[in-house]
């Protein structure tokens, strides 16, 4: 037993990184900073040096990489933003950009990666790992829409812009009786429009994932009138749009004055909430010490409010159920 510990801690030690590398890719989202954070300080007091690659996979291509230490992330943590910059990369999906990219890594001695950002982002993480690169993705969206997590870093504080701003609308909308149709962000799902309407007390909320019509909508403002309610929010992801031609069809129909608002890329902003802050964290926490052990071609995620990682081509196969039950008792309570 002693010679096969023994064994296996000289193996640990052949396969250990002495330096990785961190990158944001995609869209930025609040919480990336103290992923950010997270990666550089744990891997240093683990011994590892850490290379910080600015924009994405073009960084990579294009030699954009420094050294990091604790002092470069220092007053990060509450910013929103990314301080490495992010971007999309078309020229990285080719095999000219790929190899220019695992040169640059052999450059700089980066031997493993973190790479924070939503399931494009994975992809690319998975083609780095087939390459020789091992990869630990970190699930960084406002839009929560990765299914091998519960939760993405940057969901919580945008959906806690979305309700500000909902708020505020809500203030005009209810001193002239209108009604307010409202876009937020979440690209081709409904999870910030679902959550967010929940707590703006949105009279309906339309999803992707649920069927709909704007003669449906129009019933249930009808209904809610009927109690005496004059003012209404109509909550409708990105995914579904058309909000100036629903605001249209509402008004045309009922004759209630509507006003169409895409609230943009506000969501993306602002300081990180606690949630974001702390969830970041464990979750830069888990992606070096996977990289520690040797192991890439991995995603962290959370279930069940716990950190877990799954082997990506698992996470990427995966498919998010919609909640369905919370979508029941946004339609209960929006009377």
């Amino acid at each position: 037993m002693n010679v096969l510990n023994s064994n296996l801690k000289m193996y640990m030690e052949m396969v250990k990184m002495k330096t990785i590398g961190v990158l944001t890719s995609g869209g930025d989202a609040p919480g990336m900073n103290a992923a950010v954070r997270a990666v550089v300080r744990t891997a240093i007091a683990r011994g590892m040096t850490v290379k910080g690659i600015r924009r994405g996979y073009n960084g990579l291509i294009e030699g954009d990489i420094i050294d990091l230490d604790v002092r470069s992330v220092s007053d990060i943590i509450h910013r929103g933003g990314t301080v490495l910059y992010t971007a999309r990369s078309p020229r990285f999906k080719t095999e000219e950009g790929m190899q220019e990219a695992i040169a640059n890594c052999k450059k700089h001695g980066i031997e493993g990666i973190v790479v924070i950002g939503g399931d494009g982002s994975y992809r690319g993480a998975r083609d780095l790992s087939l390459h020789g690169i091992p990869c630990v993705g970190v699930p960084g969206t406002i839009d929560n829409d990765i299914s091998s997590t519960e939760y993405t870093i940057g969901f919580d504080t945008a959906m806690n812009t979305a309700m500000e701003m909902v708020d505020k609308i809500r203030d005009t909308a209810q001193s002239h009786d209108r009604c307010s149709v409202v876009e937020v962000m979440g690209r081709r799902a409904g999870y910030l429009a679902l959550q967010s309407g929940i707590a703006v007390g949105a009279t309906a909320i339309l999803v992707p994932e649920v069927e709909h019509t704007v003669e449906n909508v129009i019933a249930k403002i009808r209904e809610t009138q009927k109690t005496g309610k004059k003012h209404f929010i109509v909550v409708v992801a990105e995914g579904v749009g058309g909000v100036e031609q629903i605001a249209q069809k509402i008004e045309e129909i009922t004759g209630i004055e509507s006003r169409a608002t895409v609230l943009g890329h506000v969501q993306r902003g602002g300081n990180p909430t606690v949630r974001d802050r702390v969830v970041a964290t464990q979750m830069g926490f888990a992606a070096v010490e996977l990289l520690r052990e040797g192991k890439g071609n991995r995603v962290i995620g959370m279930q069940k409010g716990e950190i877990v990682d799954f082997d990506i081509y698992e996470a990427l196969n995966m498919k998010k159920p919609f909640d369905d039950d919370m979508y029941e008792i946004a339609h209960i309570t929006s009377i």
